[in-house]
Order: C-alpha cells, then sequence, then structure tokens
C-alpha cells in the first residue's frame, strides 16, 4: 500500500478527525477546569482514576497503571502526583504489605475539590461535544463516543 491510496488517505484523515476532536474536547475542558478550579486536564484525571481506588485486593493503583489510565509517562504522572501532593490534594503512604510499594491516595481536600470540578468537566465536555457535532467531518466521531455508554 502507498501513501497516496485511498484507504490510506481515508485512514489518514480518520485519524486526523480524531485528533481533531480530542484537541477540542481536551482545549475546552482545561480552559473551563483551570478558571473555575485552578485544575489542568490531567491534574483532574488523575484526582477521578485515584478516587476510584479501593482497599483490598487490587484496590490500589501501581504509578504504571495510573501513567497508563492518565495517559502520561510514569515520570510525568511522578511528578504530577508531587504536585498535587504538595497542595493537598493527594497523600502518599507505604503498602503496608509491600514496604517497596507506594500508594496514592485522594485527600479530603482533593475529593471536595473533584466533586466541585465534576460537573464543570461534564458540561465543558458537553459543549465541546455539542460544537464538534456542528462540524461534518466530526460528528460522526461526536455520534460514536456518544453511543460508547448509551443505554442499549
Amino acid at each position: 500500500m502507498t501513501a497516496t491510496e485511498p484507504a490510506l488517505t481515508a485512514l489518514a484523515q480518520g485519524w486526523c478527525a480524531l485528533s481533531l476532536l480530542h484537541g477540542r474536547i481536551e482545549s475546552r475542558i482545561e480552559r473551563a477546569l483551570q478558571s473555575g478550579h485552578g485544575l489542568s486536564v490531567r491534574e483532574y484525571s488523575l484526582l477521578d482514576v485515584l478516587s476510584r481506588q479501593h482497599d483490598g485486593e487490587g484496590g490500589h493503583l501501581q504509578m504504571k497503571q495510573v501513567a497508563d489510565a492518565v495517559v502520561l509517562s510514569q515520570s510525568a504522572t511522578t511528578r504530577l502526583v508531587t504536585r498535587l501532593e504538595d497542595r493537598g490534594l493527594l497523600s502518599r503512604y507505604l503498602c503496608p504489605t509491600d514496604r517497596r510499594g507506594i500508594y496514592t491516595d485522594v485527600s479530603e481536600a482533593g475529593r471536595k475539590l473533584l466533586a466541585e470540578a465534576r460537573p464543570t468537566n461534564d458540561a465543558a465536555l458537553r459543549d465541546a461535544l455539542d460544537e464538534a457535532a456542528k462540524n461534518p467531518e466530526l460528528a460522526p466521531l461526536v455520534r460514536a463516543v456518544e453511543s460508547l455508554n448509551a443505554p442499549a
């Protein structure tokens, strides 16, 4: 297959459309979270992922799992955790059964900020999707996103 074949061109166009949609959504959410709550998209995502942890088997995430969930490298995730810990939004402690492991939990202040920011995140996401749906190139992707968790 060469770079000028129609299938590859369509694939590349699809990827560009997906990238454009992602960028628009992330930009809209970033502005809303920063102005309303002093959080970046990555900080919000990290708090959200960590808030879903629980005690017990498989309840706490390893840093690699957290990094994968927020789509960052492990070193970038560690820096992000440190920033949020410095702001009092997270705490770290040693795993009680494996002293080499470190757990990260959302603090009460972090849970409060996350709860306050969640409606802002959701509204910005909805606004971004509604705006993107007006673009014929992006409308099919918006429908696909909206259908992912639609009731059967």
